[in-house]
C-alpha cells in the first residue's frame, strides 16, 4: 500500500463521492477509480459500496479508514520529528489526557517550554484511559495523563502531587442536593450515569458492594461534558471528578463529594524505552523540573 493511495482512499471516504474526491485531489475520476480498484485487489476486499451518485464504506472499508488515519498520523509525526534541528528546536508534542483540572500541570509545563522554544506546538486530545493507552501504544502521542487505578507496568511514570476528588454531579433541584456530601448508600436505587471506563471495570462493585448490573445505571459517558447534559436534562446522577464542570453562578447543576472521601491519584506516563523527538524530550525535562520544585 502506498501512502498516496491511502490518502486517496480517505478522501473518497470523507467526500462520499468519487467525482468530488477527484476534484479535491486534482486527479481525474478514472485515475482515482483505478487506484481504488487496485487497492481492493491488493487487499482482497471490497472497500466501498458503489451507488449511482455516492459511495459508502463496507465494514472492511471502515477498518481500513481507521488504520489509514493512524498510519498517516504516524507518518506525519515522524516527518515532523526528523525535520527538527538541534540549533532551532521546533515541532510537535502530542499528549492524551482524561478530563481533569490536573491538565493545568501539562499546560503550565507547555507555557514554560514555549518561553524557551516558541516554535514548539503542544497538542492535547481528550479521552478516557482506554483511548489514551491505545494512542500511546501505537505511538500516536508522546505522553498520557492517567488516573489510578491503572496498569502502569508498560510505562515510565511521573506520579503527580495532586489528586482528583470523586463525587456526584446533579441538578440543584434534586433531593440529594440538600446534602453537603453523599454516602454510597444515598445513591443505591437512584438513576446513575457513570463513565464508560468505570462501567466496564469492577469499580462499582468495589464501591457499592454490588456489580453494575444490580445498580440502576441508566447511561454512560466517555467525556463528562456529555454526561453533564444527561444530568441537566434529568436523566440521573453522574459519578465524576470534581472541577471539570462549572457549577457556579447560574448553572443548574451542583457537585457533592462522596463521603468517605474517595480520591484518584494522577500520573503522567510514556512508553518505556521510547525515543523522543527533541521537542518531546524538552517537554519531559520541564515536567521533571516541575516535579522537583
Amino acid at each position: 500500500m502506498e501512502l498516496r493511495v491511502l490518502r486517496y482512499f480517505l478522501t473518497i471516504a470523507r467526500e462520499g463521492n468519487i467525482t468530488n474526491a477527484a476534484n479535491a485531489l486534482h486527479v481525474t475520476q478514472p485515475t482515482l477509480s483505478r487506484q481504488i480498484h487496485d487497492l481492493e485487489e491488493e487487499l482482497g476486499q471490497q472497500l466501498f459500496v458503489r451507488g449511482s451518485h455516492s459511495v459508502t464504506l463496507t465494514p472492511e472499508g471502515m477498518l481500513l479508514r481507521k488504520r489509514a488515519e493512524e498510519i498517516l498520523d504516524l507518518v506525519q509525526k515522524t516527518e515532523q520529528e526528523f525535520a527538527q534541528t538541534e540549533e532551532a528546536v521546533s515541532g510537535e508534542v502530542y499528549i492524551g489526557a482524561g478530563e481533569t483540572v490536573g491538565v493545568h500541570y501539562l499546560t503550565r509545563a507547555a507555557r514554560q517550554l514555549q518561553e524557551s522554544y516558541p516554535d514548539i506546538r503542544i497538542h492535547i486530545s481528550s479521552g478516557d484511559a482506554t483511548d489514551v493507552r491505545e494512542d500511546l501504544d501505537k505511538g500516536l502521542i508522546d505522553f498520557g495523563l492517567l488516573f489510578a487505578p491503572v496498569d502502569l507496568s508498560r510505562y515510565n511514570v511521573i506520579h503527580l502531587a495532586y489528586q482528583d476528588t470523586w463525587g456526584v454531579l446533579m441538578r440543584r433541584d434534586s433531593p440529594l442536593a440538600q446534602k453537603a456530601a453523599l454516602r454510597l448508600s444515598d445513591l443505591k436505587g437512584q438513576p446513575l450515569i457513570v463513565s464508560r471506563q468505570i462501567y466496564k471495570t469492577s469499580r462499582l462493585q468495589e464501591w457499592f458492594g454490588e456489580p453494575a448490573g444490580q445498580l440502576q445505571v441508566v447511561g454512560t459517558y466517555n467525556l463528562v461534558y456529555n454526561g453533564s447534559l444527561m444530568v441537566e436534562d434529568g436523566m440521573g446522577y453522574a459519578l465524576c471528578l470534581d472541577g471539570i464542570i462549572n457549577v457556579t453562578g447560574d448553572s443548574p447543576l451542583c457537585f457533592r463529594p462522596l463521603e468517605p472521601r474517595r480520591q484518584a491519584d494522577m500520573y503522567i506516563v510514556w512508553k518505556k524505552y521510547q525515543i523522543f523527538s527533541p521537542a518531546a524530550e524538552r517537554f519531559l525535562n520541564v515536567l521533571r523540573d516541575m516535579e522537583k520544585a
